[in-house]
């Protein structure tokens, strides 16, 4: 590890609130991204009359357990196949022996049912547990603002830099573009998506990488037209070393401070505007585990506030871990810090 890496390390685990954070949110994102072990309508294992079956990896049919079922797909909510399970052998259930797409049946009281030992946040107004929702939901919401806000950073940087570095015809063409571009109506285009395709996790994706990463272009064009006359940029293209060196060299690094000071609300907006979509209805398909969904539900149905409360405090929460983490990046990147570090 260089110097300049372990002083970047020093500073990030020296800012407590953002450090802390994100050991809460790996947690957080380990814990969801083994969602289908947590929370499942299928044990994790059963053993059979002296074989082994592992329904959360692989699919079985319902007479692989007897001649009494048919031969489709077994569903293992069936009492009858309980029966039949555990009466020559045994069954390991998840946590939470239920997806987000099932019905919980035999409640006590209509749907939206209240939080019980059974269904620990509750119902929806579908009869589906809200805990099993909330896993598979934070795990597709913190995948679908990580992979936007990604693909959007390299595609706003690179137009950044190309157009801070060349400046003239090539600024001037960029910037209307941008102008134009940015002024077009984002809901009404998805509107009109959604009535030609059915919108999904990929299409929203790249819908929305179509104006989203307009967001860094103007940070990392300020920059770059302040790094391109600077003395040591100036010295490297006198001594012929090629743009694309000079700008992934010399410039870059120093432009990356101001954009890790945006990227935690770029990642946030992305979060965010997956669950404005699901909330206006324009977003996943119905039935997708979404946040925006369950804030939805919670509107829908006032006389059910642990709707309401479960989708404020998971959103709340997530927004909140990753803006601490993007304080503690900046932070950890700004030159002005390092150099106090460093300094005896």
């Amino acid at each position: 590890m260089t110097p300049l890496a372990r002083r970047r390390l020093a500073l990030f685990r020296a800012h407590r609130r953002g450090f802390w954070s994100l050991w809460i949110f790996l947690a957080l994102f380990v814990f969801t991204s083994a969602a289908e072990f947590v929370a499942n309508d299928r044990p994790l294992v059963i053993h059979y009359q002296g074989r082994w079956y592992f329904p959360v990896l692989q699919d079985y049919s319902g007479d692989a357990f007897g001649p009494d079922f048919l031969p489709i797909e077994a569903d293992y909510t069936d009492p009858d196949l309980r029966r039949t399970i555990d009466a020559h052998g045994w069954m390991l259930w998840p946590l939470i022996p239920f997806s987000y797409d099932t019905s919980v049946k035999n409640l006590s009281v209509p749907s939206p049912a209240p939080p019980s030992w059974r269904n620990g946040l509750g119902t929806d107004d579908q009869a589906r547990d809200v805990a099993a929702r909330v896993i598979y939901g934070f795990r597709i919401s913190v995948l679908f603002g990580f992979t936007l806000t990604a693909l959007a950073s390299v595609i706003g940087i690179a137009a950044g830099a190309v157009q801070g570095f060349y400046g003239g015809l090539t600024d001037l063409l960029f910037q209307r573009f941008i102008e134009i571009w940015s002024g077009m109506p984002q809901l009404y285009m998805l509107i009109i998506l959604g009535s030609v395709i059915a919108p999904g996790f990929w299409i929203l994706l790249g819908f929305l990488l179509l104006f989203s990463w307009m967001s860094l272009t103007g940070v990392v064009r300020a920059e770059f037209l302040r790094g391109r006359n600077l003395d040591y940029v100036r010295a490297a293209k006198a001594l012929g070393v090629s743009d694309a060196a000079v700008m992934w060299r010399h410039i870059l690094p120093n432009a990356m401070v101001a954009v890790f000071s945006f990227l935690p609300f770029t990642l946030s907006g992305s979060v965010t505007v997956l669950a404005s979509l699901d909330f206006l209805g324009f977003g996943l398909p119905p039935g997708s585990p979404s946040l925006g969904e369950l804030v939805a539900q919670g509107k829908n149905n006032l006389q059910a506030p642990w709707l309401g409360i479960t989708a404020f405090v998971v959103l709340g929460t997530l927004l909140t871990l990753l803006i601490f983490i993007g304080e503690a990046l900046r932070d950890a990147f700004d030159p002005r810090k390092q150099a106090l570090e460093s300094a005896p």
